[in-house]
């Protein structure tokens, strides 16, 4: 495939969609966002939606009938755990709880289920156990249960579309932690390294590009209109969010740990020159003129994943904060509505076309994941320092 940077793409494409960031920025002064505009604006945000669903058992109801355990709502309460790590309200302890107890803190569709949607929710089981002092091994049995049951077996191909990455991999890597288990981290790189390697044929991780196709139906010979493979903004955001995780978790000694630090700097670094001029990045990571616009979901994957690494040490200060801190401001100044309500958020599927066309105003299929996506990135740049 022809090198993106090396083709003129960008003197091609319309002004003022999208443009290069600066990467390296050692002399400019970046102005930190405000620790309590981002926490207002965070609160706000989820006030919205607790306000709006008060009864964390209840269905929600669209084409079908979800149970509130599925991965969409999990996800928000990733987010919400990860807004209580630095602002520890009763109020968002005591609404996880209840999601959790109401489903009998098991997976969705039971404790044996080997797909990663169905796991996603034994994220939050896990950061409730370790808040209360571990002291309650009944919120994890059924998500420990679920991951052995995995690794009892030589099978390592479930994770065959890179969403999953993000849905399971932290828990595998939690669980490691908790227990001091090799058998955790070891299965964790397994099914990883069979998603990057092998599913699609060579893997759904593009090694020239240093981005990920979303599943096989997106590896070459497909297209996009302009000719570019198809990389979309928040799968890939799920990427930056599970490598964030799994750094986290895995230790430094883990053998494969190298490997994840390059694979999550190699894709942040590739995101660098496809900011949009605005802030944001486009559903379609190298074609603007595909469903080309603002997209909430994937740039505040995007900007956990950068504020993560900076407030770690991972990667280099002075070419991700401004490109970070940009993203970060535009969705507050676009995204966010005076009542809370989070706009530009593209509704679920697989690639840019899905849950077309975006507005500032317009309620996605489910209105959770993208608020559990934009809690992470407040999470993280309220640490900034």
């Amino acid at each position: 495939m022809k090198k993106l940077l090396t083709t003129g793409f960008f003197a091609l494409i319309i002004a003022g969609m999208t443009s290069c960031s600066v990467q390296k920025n050692t002399t400019a002064k970046v102005e930190l966002p405000n620790k309590k505009e981002v926490l207002e604006v965070s609160r706000r945000a989820n006030q919205y939606f607790m306000n709006k669903w008060p009864d964390t058992k209840k269905d929600i109801v669209g084409k079908k009938v979800w149970p509130s355990n599925l991965w969409t709502r999990a996800v928000y309460y990733e987010g919400l755990m990860a807004l209580y790590s630095v602002d520890p309200k009763k109020e968002y302890y005591d609404y996880a709880m209840s999601w959790a107890n109401n489903h009998n803190w098991d997976l969705q569709r039971g404790t044996y289920t080997r797909n990663a949607d169905h796991q996603a929710c034994g994220q939050t089981y896990i950061d409730l156990y370790e808040i209360d002092g571990r002291k309650n091994p009944e919120r994890i049995k059924n998500v420990k249960s679920a991951m052995d049951s995995m690794i009892a077996t030589p099978k390592v191909d479930d994770w065959w579309w890179i969403d999953a990455l993000q849905m399971s991999m932290p828990i595998f890597t939690k669980l490691g932690r908790i227990t001091g288990e090799q058998k955790y981290f070891d299965k964790n790189y397994e099914m990883y390294a069979y998603t990057k390697y092998k599913h699609g044929g060579n893997g759904l991780y593009n090694q020239q590009d240093k981005i990920w196709w979303r599943d096989k139906s997106f590896v070459p010979p497909y297209k996009e209109p302009n000719g570019e493979d198809c990389y979309w903004s928040r799968g890939n955001g799920w990427v930056v969010a599970a490598l964030a995780k799994t750094l986290q978790d895995t230790p430094k000694t883990d053998p494969h740990y190298q490997e994840y630090l390059k694979d999550y700097k190699d894709l942040l670094a590739a995101l660098l020159p496809i900011q949009r001029e605005d802030g944001f990045w486009n559903v379609s990571l190298h074609d603007p003129t595909n469903y080309g616009g603002k997209e909430t979901t994937g740039t505040a994957l995007f900007v956990y994943g950068m504020a993560y690494g900076v407030n770690n040490n991972l990667i280099d200060r002075d070419t991700y904060l401004p490109v970070l801190v940009k993203a970060w401001n535009a969705m507050v100044k676009d995204s966010v509505q005076p009542n809370g309500f989070l706009g530009w958020v593209q509704g679920t599927g697989k690639e840019p076309k899905d849950g077309q066309p975006l507005a500032v105003d317009k309620i996605p299929d489910f209105e959770d994941y993208g608020l559990g996506c934009f809690l992470l990135a407040g999470s993280e740049v309220y640490k900034l320092k």
